[in-house]
């Protein structure tokens, strides 16, 4: 006989089914009074059992929560990656899930929860739902955050702050969907500041910052009442502040703002009994967000107040793109010339003395040219300020000596049968001081073979008439070695003209600007003249009757027009130099003129 019979449930069973119910018991008992804020979750994301601290969390009844969705409890589906691994936890292909939530509580205030999902212990459908209120934490964070982000004498935002907030708005999605994708910054530095902090001490220093912060932030104020946004107000550091306009409206939005500013600090400001007046210079600029960096942004203002300062202070300038290339045209020039002069960029042109009376060639003018390799050919005066600047002038005035020297004895030696011309060359002040020009004329021409009065130098009118001690001593004795010292542009300083007779001086060289009205203009028909400024002609025939009476030979420069060089003649000038007789030639273009038997240069 077959057959089954259920029989007594064995023991085992029967402990087993009561250790389960008791288990359940007491995890329910828990889960209910845990101080953790849980909620159990079916796959489809309803709430199955809440707890009280969930209801205290919430501010809700924890029965009330049950059937709810539970993303909607505790926001998950705000952002679209949130929801989906809220999701993907949810279908059991993500292990967990932790996020920062931001809730708003019945009561009107917000809660900000550390949210985390896992699936359940007992590895059955859904997922258990913990929330953990972090409100304080972030309190905290955010206190400790302001700290870091504002400066404690000002309140302003500090540097960092304003770095973070500027690299925000200058990201494509701010501006390209919407706003005028336009930026303006006003970059203000207090002039004379360190004065303050010298002379009345860091305390009224950092009241004084404090007050500026205070006279900005109403100036942007006002400026955001007058127009949508406020404008950010921040203390870079030390006396320099910022105001960033977002969303500018144009170059007039900034440069009203960056003159409010200054009429903001021109009242006086009383702080603890002192009465102080301040001046601000202000770098101003204004551009397109797209394609502008953080960076870019600074140091075209950083330049920009540069400019304000250079210009006079207590004033505000506007970035210009021309001024600011050839500030840094002149940056990649001064960083490359010791470099060019080792490798031989440089190079000698001469510009031909010529005799008043005969028009013949008595000397010439070395002038030195730079063959650049990115901007071509450049003047004396798109770098010798750079030389004196870094002191690279005198290795290049010992160039442009030598070259000059070694050049003019060759043309004696190639024409043995001519008089030999002299050769003039400039020298900087700074060769006098940072070197031994003395030692290194000497050395020149005994390495050459040039004749000491086949030598003249020339140094400006201001250097010469202030030399004392060692430039003067140098002066007299180049002038003892027999090189001709001459003045250029002469005329031009405040010349204590009793003074040339104790100076070592052969040759004044009359600035241009005496030369260029100097001159009869013709008519339509040639029938007549109007005659040159009466003033012009008794001020350089004064000069050169002086110079004259000192025993001293004169040189006009810029001689243009045959009028010119027919009135300076009549005057007594003895030499004139200028496009009328030549330009500035190579050096085989002299050695043409001096291999004619009549090699006088444009001879009016």
């Amino acid at each position: 006989m077959s057959g089954t019979s259920e029989g007594p449930t064995p023991a085992a069973d029967l402990d087993r089914s009561a250790v389960t119910d008791s288990d359940h018991t007491i995890y329910h008992r828990v889960f209910a009074a845990a101080p953790l804020s849980m909620a159990v979750v079916d796959p489809e994301g309803l709430v199955v059992s809440a707890n009280a601290a969930l209801g205290e969390l919430l501010g809700a009844d924890p029965g009330t929560l049950t059937g709810r969705a539970a993303a909607d409890l505790v926001d998950l589906a705000s952002d679209t990656r949130t929801w989906h691994a809220y999701r993907e936890v949810l279908r059991g292909r993500q292990a967990k899930l932790r996020c920062t939530r931001r809730i708003k509580h019945p009561e009107g205030h917000s809660v900000w929860v550390q949210v985390t999902v896992t699936p359940l212990a007992d590895g059955g459908p859904g997922v258990l739902v913990s929330a953990t209120d972090i409100s304080a934490r972030r309190e905290l964070q955010s206190r400790l955050r302001h700290l870091q982000m504002h400066d404690p004498v000002t309140r302003l935002p500090n540097r960092t702050l304003f770095f973070e907030r500027l690299t925000a708005v200058l990201e494509a999605e701010s501006y390209e969907h919407s706003g005028t994708g336009r930026i303006g910054l006003c970059y203000l530095d207090i002039d004379g500041f360190k004065a303050v902090n010298d002379t009345l001490g860091h305390r009224v220093g950092d009241r004084l910052l404090a007050a500026v912060a205070e006279r900005l932030t109403r100036v942007a104020d006002e400026a955001g009442n007058a127009r949508a946004g406020t404008p950010l107000v921040a203390r870079l550091g030390g006396d320099e502040f910022a105001l960033l306009v977002e969303d500018s409206t144009g170059t007039e939005q900034v440069a009203d703002l960056a003159e409010s500013a200054l009429k903001a600090l021109e009242e006086p400001f009383d702080l603890a009994g002192q009465r102080l007046s301040l001046t601000a210079s202000i770098g101003v600029v204004e551009r397109h967000a797209a394609g502008t960096t953080a960076t870019g942004l600074m140091q075209a203002a950083d330049t920009t107040l540069y400019w304000a300062k250079a210009d006079g202070k207590g004033r505000w300038t506007l970035f210009d793109p021309e001024r600011n290339a050839h500030r840094m045209t002149r940056q990649a020039l001064s960083s490359t010339l010791r470099p060019a002069i080792e490798r031989g960029e440089f190079a000698l042109e001469y510009q031909p003395l010529v005799g008043m009376e005969d028009g013949r060639l008595s000397g010439v003018e070395a002038l030195v040219r730079w063959h650049h390799p990115q901007f071509g050919t450049l003047t004396p005066n798109r770098f010798i300020a750079l030389a004196e600047e870094d002191g690279s002038i005198v290795q290049l005035g010992r160039w442009a000596l030598a070259t000059a020297c070694r050049q003019a004895r060759r043309w004696q030696l190639d024409h043995p049968d001519e008089p030999p011309i002299f050769v003039s060359v400039n020298v900087a002040v700074r060769q006098v001081w940072d070197s031994d020009l003395v030692a290194d004329v000497a050395q020149t021409l005994a390495e050459t073979g040039l004749a000491p009065h086949l030598l003249q130098l020339e140094l400006t009118e201001s250097a010469v008439m202030g030399s004392a001690g060692r430039p003067l001593q140098a002066l007299q004795a180049l002038s003892d070695m027999g090189v001709r010292i001459a003045i250029d542009d002469f005329g031009t300083g405040y010349s204590n003209l009793a003074y040339l007779s104790r100076l070592p001086v052969k040759v004044l060289k009359l600035d241009g600007s005496f030369v260029r009205g100097f001159q009869y203009e013709e008519s339509a028909k040639g029938a007549s003249q109007v005659p040159p400024n009466p003033a012009d002609e008794v001020i350089v025939e004064a000069m050169i009757q002086l110079a004259h009476r000192l025993g001293l030979t004169v040189t006009a420069e810029c001689v243009e027009t045959s009028a010119q060089a027919t009135r300076l003649r009549r005057i007594g000038c003895d030499t004139g130099q200028g496009w009328l007789y030549s330009r500035p030639v190579p050096p085989d273009r002299i050695s043409e003129l001096l291999g004619t038997k009549d090699y006088a240069v444009g001879k009016p």
